[in-house]
């Protein structure tokens, strides 16, 4: 029965382009998750955006000399042009700064205040005491209280995980200039996160398919909860929905507030655009009867908590089911997330990825050098799923020669060519011998246990077993030795035709992982229609009169399904075309150089 499926993807902030360290937690994970379930028949819908609100875009701003509405329009492209470049297969990929956005937003507000889940109160504010600006939370740093962790952030301690205010820090200092901040009293707007506690609590005890980490970090910060500030004293950001305070320029919604919302706008916004206002309910809303809707919401660990906790409690008070209970507002009831899938950290070389010490490699350098499927391999083979992992020039060299050139590549080129040279079209089957027929049932009964897997979202261990695939088919070429099969012809014909079985196979397997050299594949066996989809940049204007953006978008209802297909003889194989490039061992020296030099 198909499923309609959210793949909720977190939003990259648009104060400068993505390094693959961003890509290993919430792109590439999503991408292949969302690619497997469209071809197991599900009904996906992969939103997300640039967040574009935040101290971090206005500091940027101000360094680059620009406006912060300028800065976020510059690097909201640059980042779509790296997703699509990097093959990401978004339903819509939009951004913050427009007014189906702030409509949305304000729509939860509202409902959360109407529920008085949202209440006005007094609290001391950091003030940047060289321009006068508000500090969120998270640009003041200091010891904590509890832990003595010198380094840990105003909104949190990453060393024991416990809620903060910026106040509560031991030496408070700027992550801006390092100077100490004033406190000021201010009044704000805030979400009463002890009302959801029980409610949350309950959620959390049924997620057990979660992984442990998420559910234990989740777990612990049940056990402190306190109201949170959702507004801040800015004027970049989502206007205050209430008489009196909506036409304020000093005061806006915070970012971290309206971001998680954007994954419920995006898909309001998606359907306006497809035709259906009301489309985006079924990913949202169970209708009597129906599956429940599913989300996945895919980033990396130090998102957990705004996934885990926050999100849920903004969706717990739309609906009106905190304490004391409210109603649901106009919207109706929202679906809760079903699961959390949350990367650790990828390091680089040893290091931890900054883009502002220079120790990082960027998404659009990878694949201006060595391709898009290269980097989703890398990161797939060896992700972050459970533990951190550091990405090395070595490594990426020696996975790109061993096991895309030298071993998936190798098996397509080789099949293809002999066929090419020897037949020009897919020979028949014949009558097939116990070693054909037990590859072919190998390769066959991959398909249920890897799809386990991927439903799963372990996806390094799913790779694995598509290689051992891989590994097999080569094998059975290398011994069945059809090149040495000239005096029997028929006999070469049957283990090609294998063969071209199991490369068709493989190829589908490991579709997700790498639609673009799929395609490829695809195409060299006779196929005409699109194989995997890809997305698509397209310029819009504003639905609702703002200024035009880029998003991307794409038709994915293509040919790609997880099943083995028989392949059809008699169709005309051409050429082999190179899937892969061989990279040379001097790629290590050259990126470490170059790693060293901007740094």
């Amino acid at each position: 029965m198909s499923r309609h499926v959210l793949t909720a993807v977190a939003w990259p902030y648009a104060n400068g382009p993505r390094h693959i360290g961003h890509v290993a937690g919430f792109g590439v994970p999503s991408d292949v998750f969302s690619r497997y379930q469209r071809m197991a028949g599900n009904k996906v819908l992969m939103v997300s955006g640039t967040d574009e609100h935040g101290t971090p875009i206005q500091v940027q701003a101000d360094k680059e000399g620009v406006t912060a509405r300028e800065l976020a329009d510059r690097y909201n492209r640059v980042i779509a042009e790296d997703l699509q470049g990097l093959g990401l297969s978004y339903d819509l990929f939009t951004r913050t700064t427009t007014r189906n956005h702030y409509a949305v937003t304000q729509e939860l507000f509202k409902g959360l205040f109407d529920n008085h889940y949202v209440v006005e109160r007094s609290q001391l504010s950091a003030i940047d005491p060289t321009t006068g600006r508000g500090l969120p939370d998270r640009y003041v740093e200091g010891t904590c209280p509890i832990c003595g962790y010198d380094g840990a952030r105003g909104d949190q301690c990453d060393n024991c995980g416990n809620q903060l205010d910026p106040q509560d820090l031991i030496n408070p200092r700027s992550k801006i200039d390092g100077k100490a901040p004033k406190f000021e009293e201010s009044v704000q707007f805030f979400l009463e996160l002890p009302a959801f506690a029980e409610a949350l609590g309950s959620w959390l005890q049924s997620r057990t398919e979660w992984r442990p980490n998420v559910l234990k970090f989740s777990y612990n910060l049940l056990e402190d909860l306190k109201p949170r500030a959702i507004t801040r004293d800015l004027d970049w950001g989502v206007p205050i929905p209430l008489p009196g305070w909506s036409d304020r320029d000093d005061k806006r919604i915070y970012v971290w507030f309206d971001a998680v919302i954007g994954y419920l706008s995006a898909s309001v916004e998606w359907a306006r655009r497809t035709g259906d206002p009301d489309a985006w309910r079924a990913w949202w809303q169970s209708s009597p009867g129906d599956e429940p809707a599913r989300g996945y919401y895919f980033m990396g660990k130090d998102n957990v908590v705004f996934h885990s906790v926050i999100w849920p409690a903004i969706l717990l008070g739309y609906n009106g089911e905190g304490q004391p209970a409210g109603t649901a507002g106009s919207m109706g009831k929202l679906a809760l997330p079903s699961e959390v899938v949350s990367s650790e950290f990828l390091t680089m070389e040893g290091r931890k990825f900054s883009s502002s010490r220079s120790v990082v490699i960027y998404v659009r350098d990878v694949l201006e050098r060595y391709g898009a499927d290269a980097l989703r391999y890398c990161l797939a083979a060896a992700g972050p799923e459970s533990s951190d992992t550091d990405f090395t020039w070595e490594q990426f060299v020696t996975r790109n020669n061993t096991e895309l050139v030298a071993g998936w590549g190798n098996l397509v080129n080789r099949t293809v060519s002999m066929v090419h040279k020897n037949v020009g079209r897919i020979p028949e089957a014949g009558e097939l011998t116990g070693d054909d027929n037990r590859v072919l049932q190998a390769s066959r009964d991959a398909f249920a246990p890897i799809g386990a897997l991927m439903e799963r979202s372990q996806q390094r261990a799913a790779l694995a077993e598509v290689m051992k695939v891989v590994a097999e088919a080569n094998k059975y070429l290398s011994d069945q030795a059809p090149w040495k099969l000239k005096d029997d012809p028929a006999r070469r014909d049957q283990v090609l035709h294998v063969a071209l079985q199991l490369v068709d196979d493989c190829k589908t397997l490991l579709t997700p992982f790498l639609p673009d050299s799929s395609d490829k594949v695809y195409a060299m066996l006779g196929g005409r229609a699109a194989w995997a989809g890809q997305p698509e940049l397209r310029e819009v204007d504003d639905l609702d009169g703002g200024p035009s953006y880029p998003v991307l978008m794409g038709d994915y209802d293509t040919e790609a399904v997880w099943e083995p297909r028989p392949i059809s003889p008699g169709i005309e194989i051409g050429p082999a075309v190179p899937l892969f490039a061989k990279l040379d061992p001097s790629v290590v020296d050259e990126e470490l150089a170059r790693l060293e030099t901007s740094g």
